[in-house]
């Protein structure tokens, strides 16, 4: 597959993703922002499965983002209940030095209808304009960026009612479309990509009842997400590592690779591979993934080889056996050292996230404004959290150090049993 292929297959999946580039305006987020996400339960788990977070780490490793999730499961524009003393938005955003809010908000609202749109537009407008002129990180003014809800996924008997679910829901995406072009704001529209991947009937469900995404979920949409904010119509190929060898004439086309010269013995090939990129994140599932996402997962394509099945090792460690036919279309290759490395850096920046939550929502109120709070586990709580603060930003100082390419040997080997 040569280069020119590997772009159309990237950007026509890309488009039917929903995934075009920033309206010709550029990436919404830029190296170095620091991101704060607000909104409701989606938002809320955006940050247990840190795929977008990792995405956008690896994107630009000289000088990453930092990301704070203030996500808040049930919250709705109008309805953002907290504890008694719990800090304010604004002073989490001042204190944060934020440059960007992402705010996904508009699944609790839409179960209104048609009859809670005007007052759901309303309540929008309202919260652009409490952080319009804003500047949380003392410099500029804070850029705001509003991403809709997704579909509701149809999963039978328990997830009924799903045509008018989607009819009020694409209102409400509407309705927020309208709001930030009349505001002059980004808009990342997740309804009509994940709508397109809940109806395919080959692919994995998305959710776990209908409107919260499971992990495969996260995967999926984390990946329409990044390439929204970082508008790159190439994102898609940028991203992926795939590449072709010809065993008989020993040429080679890669993406995301360097490929050194094929020695070929009987029954094995034996190279260089030198990671220009880091891997795609794989998949959280075994089996395949949607056919509209099938071009995300990272692929080896050999051609020409002898009848058998085949073995590739990196590094000494065996990845994936495949047959002559399979290498010949092309074999996912999301399980390599490289992949394990990739998901350990993930792990880490969950790891992060789970120390920010820690210090910014405390799990137990009876401790702060309860009986309790005059207890030495209360009394010792502010302490605590001013640690776990610190534990967060420790762990976000190694992640800035991040995950880094390398050199692997690999070997493709003919299976004698």
């Amino acid at each position: 597959m040569d280069t020119r292929t590997i772009c159309t297959l990237s950007l026509a999946v890309a488009c039917s993703l929903g995934a075009e580039a920033h309206d010709g305006h550029g990436p919404m987020i830029e190296s170095g922002d620091r991101i704060a996400v607000v909104g409701n339960t989606f938002a809320d788990q955006l940050r247990t499965n840190g795929y977008l977070e990792t995405l956008l780490l690896q994107h630009w490793p000289e000088m990453p983002v930092s990301m704070r999730n203030l996500g808040w499961a049930g919250d709705t524009l109008s309805i953002r209940d907290r504890p008694t003393n719990f800090p304010t938005e604004e002073s989490t955003l001042r204190d944060y030095r934020a440059d960007v809010i992402i705010a996904c908000f508009g699944m609790g609202e839409s179960f209104e209808g048609k009859a809670g749109i005007a007052d759901f537009k309303t309540d929008l407008k309202a919260f652009i304009a409490s952080h319009r002129g804003m500047s949380y990180n003392g410099a500029s003014d804070a850029r705001l960026i509003l991403v809709s809800p997704i579909a509701y996924e149809q999963l039978g008997e328990h997830t009924p009612n799903a045509p008018t679910r989607n009819r009020d829901l694409r209102s409400y995406m509407r309705a927020m479309e309208s709001v930030a072009a009349e505001e002059h704001l980004p808009f990342i529209d997740l309804f009509t990509p994940t709508l397109a991947l809940s109806k395919d009937r080959q692919g994995i469900p998305l959710t776990t009842n209908g409107i919260h995404l499971n992990e495969y979920g996260y995967w999926a949409v984390a990946h329409i997400l990044y390439d929204r904010l970082v508008g790159n119509e190439n994102a898609f190929l940028n991203r992926s590592w795939e590449f072709a060898v010809d065993a008989k004439s020993g040429k080679t086309k890669a993406n995301g690779l360097e490929i050194s010269p094929i020695a070929s013995t009987r029954g094995e090939l034996n190279f260089t591979v030198l990671e220009t990129t880091l891997p795609s994140l794989p998949a959280p599932v075994d089996t395949n993934a949607s056919n509209r996402l099938s071009e995300l997962r990272d692929t080896m394509k050999v051609t020409n080889l002898d009848r058998g099945s085949y073995s590739l090792v990196i590094d000494g460690e065996k990845v994936v056996s495949a047959t002559h036919e399979e290498w010949a279309r092309g074999v996912a290759i999301d399980r390599t050292p490289a992949h394990r490395e990739a998901e350990a850096f993930r792990a880490a920046v969950n790891d992060k996230n789970l120390q920010f939550i820690y210090s910014w929502k405390a799990l137990n109120q009876v401790h702060i404004v309860g009986e309790r709070r005059h207890s030495p586990s209360g009394r010792a709580l502010p302490a605590e959290i001013i640690e776990f603060k610190e534990i967060s930003e420790q762990k976000e100082a190694a992640l800035d150090r991040g995950a880094h390419p390398k050199s692997r040997e690999w070997r493709l080997i003919l299976d004698t049993n």
